[in-house]
């Protein structure tokens, strides 16, 4: 096996656990067979989309590679922030009113959401909190996922973002989420960038073009 196969076996391991976790934490709600008719089709919704996911991680694991279509930026955020609260997780979404459409992959769009969400739930904890902030500037749309955890020093903001880079070696992961959000974000004629809060924490924003 060439470097080049194990880097891609090592992406697709850690980018499958995602939408599986999803497809656990459903499966959990679901046991037992007292959900009302009505609460079961978004929960329908979110299998089906953890499905698609892992069938095209798995079909295309080459993270620069996007099929763009029209999708609405702020369902797709509120989807992600209901697949995390379903596996128990503090995390809720904050959706500006009239954000424009988006030309955007929405599976690789939500992968790199999904990393920065777990990503920012490790560091942060469970009792903090995590916010996810969809809004527009000029010809962008911003989503944020800032937590409210230790920060990073200015020095490493860079360096995090560097696939295997962890700041911490105790702490659980890979070091490949991040930089496989930020190839997702320049993929679609993006950014992704990171800045620390003043008042602790940090803020990790995807830019995305306006169509």
């Amino acid at each position: 096996m060439t470097q080049s196969d194990r880097q891609r076996l090592a992406v697709l391991v850690h980018e499958v656990r995602s939408p599986v976790a999803a497809l656990r934490a459903i499966a959990e709600t679901c046991k037992g067979g007292r959900l009302e008719t009505g609460e079961r089709g978004p929960l329908v919704n979110l299998a089906i989309a953890a499905c698609l996911g892992i069938e095209r991680l798995i079909r295309d694991v080459t993270v620069s590679s996007v099929r763009l279509e029209p999708i609405d930026i702020g369902r797709l955020v509120e989807e992600v922030v209901s697949a995390a609260v379903l596996g128990n997780a503090n995390v809720r979404a904050h959706v500006d009113a009239g954000l424009p459409s988006l030309r955007a992959d929405p599976v690789r769009l939500r992968q790199a959401l999904d990393n920065l969400v777990s990503n920012a739930l490790r560091h942060a904890g469970s009792s903090t909190g995590v916010l996810m902030h969809a809004r527009q500037a000029g010809a962008s749309v911003l989503i944020s996922v800032v937590d409210r955890g230790p920060g990073i020093p200015v020095g490493q903001q860079e360096r995090i973002f560097e696939a295997g880079v962890r700041l911490k070696s105790g702490r659980p992961g890979s070091g490949l989420g991040l930089s496989v959000s930020r190839a997702i974000a320049e993929a679609h004629g993006g950014t992704l960038t990171v800045e620390s809060i003043p008042s602790g924490g940090a803020a990790f924003t995807i830019a995305l073009p306006v169509s």
